[in-house]
């Protein structure tokens, strides 16, 4: 694919960092006029220029060269590449798009023309927005390019749909919704993939709303309300439980889990958004609640999808299996090809990760690599050297795979490890 449309929100910030990075191929004013012409430009009380959703679809066309730059610290690869624009929740029949219309109706019918909703802003945003906006801390773990995909060193791949938490907010939306997709650097196995859907909920409350009350526990209280009705729309009468957490831009925290199949299972992350991020962005005296959810999550569990790989098929056998607006569908397996394991261990190097192995295999191998589990590590008691053996699962989802073509794939995995990773194989 030499190119890809993707949807450019133009608030202000975002538009300057991707200008200087080169990521425009039209002009701010080509996109301020689009936006005006369909009347949703309107000054924030910050002063800065907001748009709809609609404005925020005007769309530009990045190519490869843009995306996968040849600064020292991009670290985007062709496989992830590949899946920017996309937006498989924006497809109303697939997995995705069900469960976002399904959250979508709850939020309707609960509060009738109160949510925003955005789904497609640009996954391409500045690390500012992306970790200092939502006080991520500047030694945080996701910061590392280990686990974020980084256009250069101030633009990134969005982690979380929480990038766009404060720009929304200065835009005056008090109450919103933002679907998109996600990336992070991630491990091989059934339920983690480098690119997968999130959605942001956000409610603001003035102190009209909690009046006589303390604004905090009234806050949560509608929180938890809220989210105890979506669960229950989506998976009916179910028992749950809250859980004490800790999120950077939240304060309480929680997690809600509910009893589903026999066990007990996550479904999202929320809190009280932190006074900070309030402050910062909106005129004093406000209180709001935020929460966030991976819908490929919720599809799995809905749907009994077995396997995050399966979102990314273009298998008819598992995209006619379901259908707009209908819940009730349960996925019925159709592959029965075995896996194909192939062993490799090396000598591994003090710059050596995990997650730097298992974007070598995804890049080589794509959808093919079903599972990397590290099985064995060894430290060899005179030169203190550490040797890991990982065991690679080979499977594909619509066909068996030949012998030839898996031993190819390895060989190859093996070379690209030992030049790229620098580490010494066994």
């Amino acid at each position: 694919m030499a190119t890809l449309r993707v949807a450019l929100a133009v608030a202000a910030p975002r538009c300057r960092v991707l200008a200087q990075r080169g990521l425009w191929t039209q002009s701010r004013q080509q996109l301020a006029a689009a936006a005006a012409a369909n009347g949703v430009a309107r000054p924030s009380r910050r002063g800065l220029t907001t748009v709809s959703q609609a404005a925020a679809a005007a769309v530009t066309t990045l190519s490869r060269d843009e995306v996968i730059t040849g600064h020292p610290s991009n670290n985007v690869t062709d496989a992830i590449y590949s899946k920017i624009g996309v937006n498989l929740h924006l497809q109303p029949t697939h997995p995705i798009g069900i469960i976002k219309q399904a959250i979508y109706d709850y939020f309707d019918k609960q509060h009738p023309d109160t949510f925003k909703k955005f789904d497609n802003l640009a996954p391409i945003v500045s690390a500012h927005a992306n970790f200092d906006e939502v006080l991520v801390p500047a030694d945080h773990v996701s910061r590392s390019p280990n686990d974020t995909y980084y256009v250069d060193p101030d633009t990134v791949l969005r982690c979380h749909t929480s990038a766009h938490q404060a720009e929304l907010l200065r835009g005056g939306h008090s109450a919103f919704l933002c679907t998109g997709d996600v990336y992070r650097r991630d491990s091989i196995d059934a339920t983690h993939y480098p690119v997968f859907h999130q959605m942001e909920g956000v409610r603001v409350f003035s102190a009209a709303d909690w009046a006589g009350q303390e604004p905090t526990a009234y806050a949560e209280t509608e929180l938890k309300r809220t989210l105890e009705g979506l669960a229950q729309h989506l998976f009916g009468k179910v028992e749950m439980r809250w859980i004490d957490a800790y999120f950077p831009f939240t304060e309480p925290s929680f997690e809600l889990e509910i009893f589903f199949k026999g066990e007990w299972l996550e479904v999202l992350g929320c809190g009280v958004m932190q006074q900070q991020i309030l402050d910062k962005n909106l005129e004093a005296g406000h209180k709001a609640w935020a929460f966030g959810l991976g819908l490929e999550r919720l599809a799995m569990v809905l749907f009994d999808i077995p396997d995050i790989r399966l979102f990314w098929t273009a298998d008819q056998r598992f995209l006619k299996q379901f259908r707009a607006g209908d819940l009730s569908a349960r996925f019925k397996s159709y592959s029965k090809f075995p896996p194909c394991y192939k062993d490799v261990a090396f000598w591994v190097s003090d710059a050596f990760t995990e997650n730097n192995l298992c974007e070598v295999v995804r890049g080589i191998a794509g959808d093919l690599a079903e599972e990397v589990k590290l099985i064995d590590t060894f430290t060899h008691p005179k030169t203190g050297r550490t040797s890991n053996c990982y065991r690679i699962a080979y499977r594909s989802m619509d066909r068996s795979l030949t012998d030839d073509e898996i031993n190819a794939l390895q060989e190859e995995v093996r070379s690209t490890i030992a030049s790229k990773l620098g580490v010494e194989l066994r």
